[in-house]
């Protein structure tokens, strides 16, 4: 009776002894709501390497998928938060700036030798333009970069742009944001940043008089009239002082370039003439 009770003991025992020494699996959970059952093979400062449960093929998944962790031992680690927890974001001046982790979205193999040119700020008589006018500078600067640039890539701004915007920066909030973290997060190398200020002076007023003569023959006088009109106009025109502030930055924050320049000219499009001035002598300028 002993024996048997001794061997009903061993078989239950049996069961718990392999439950203790199971190896028990890494969950990965993605941002997509994605659930992954692997092992954990090495985690990266980019990617995490890992392999599926009974295979050796060894994949890796970029950090910027993941959301968190749940290792086997039961430790979970969170890897990137949702960039979007709420549908309705805070207005731009009440939101906080994220967290460089939060915001990691490529990595320095993506970035490598592609250019992204931020909005370009004019500031006239002391107040902002229009989101037109910055987009309208922004624009002029990658077109004459795309013609000045060889290899490298200029993003589009309308791409840079939508990029920022889904990450909650716009021009107010920007400055909230290192330039590495700008980088990361438009996927650039470089990074172009500009600001025009455009500030009244004198004006140059211009004047213009024109003298029509015309004449009328008189058969019956024998004699011809000579009738003279004069026409006067006059022009103002407002002068400007503007200067052009461009600056380059590498996507671990480093200044590679950074001049002013003020323009000879006076018109309030006087910015074109600093701006090719600075984008000539920058590192990135090519005939």
């Amino acid at each position: 009776m002993k024996k048997m009770f001794f061997t009903l003991m061993f078989l239950c025992a049996v069961p718990f002894v392999f439950s203790q020494t199971e190896t028990k699996n890494d969950i990965i959970e993605k941002l997509n709501g994605d659930e992954l059952t692997v092992k954990i093979l090495e985690v990266g400062d980019d990617v995490i390497k890992f392999s599926y449960p009974g295979e050796t093929v060894t994949y890796t998944l970029k950090k910027s998928e993941i959301f968190k962790i749940k290792f086997g031992s039961g430790r979970i680690e969170v890897i990137t938060k949702p960039g979007s927890a709420s549908s309705s974001p805070a207005p731009a001046t009440a939101a906080a700036p994220a967290s460089a982790a939060s915001l990691t979205t490529t990595t320095a193999a993506e970035r490598k030798n592609k250019v992204a040119i931020l909005p370009i700020i004019m500031i006239r008589d002391g107040q902002n333009t229009s989101e037109e006018i910055t987009f309208k500078i922004q624009n002029e600067v990658y077109n004459y970069m795309s013609s000045h640039t060889a290899g490298k890539t200029i993003l589009d701004p309308r791409t840079t742009n939508a990029i920022l915007a889904k990450a909650g920066i716009n021009r107010e909030t920007v400055r909230n944001y290192t330039m590495d973290e700008l980088g990361d997060i438009v996927g650039a190398e470089y990074l172009v940043e500009g600001l025009v200020t455009l500030d009244q002076e004198n004006q140059t007023s211009t004047s213009n008089t024109q003298y029509n003569t015309t004449t009328k023959n008189d058969p019956k006088k024998n004699n011809t009239d000579y009738n003279t009109t004069k026409t006067s106009t006059s022009t103002t025109e407002q002068n400007y002082s503007t200067r052009f502030n461009l600056s380059i930055y590498d996507d671990k924050g480093n200044s590679v370039f950074n001049q002013q320049r003020k323009s000879f000219w006076d018109g309030q499009n006087a910015y074109r003439n600093a701006m090719e001035y600075l984008l000539k002598r920058t590192p990135l300028y090519t005939k």
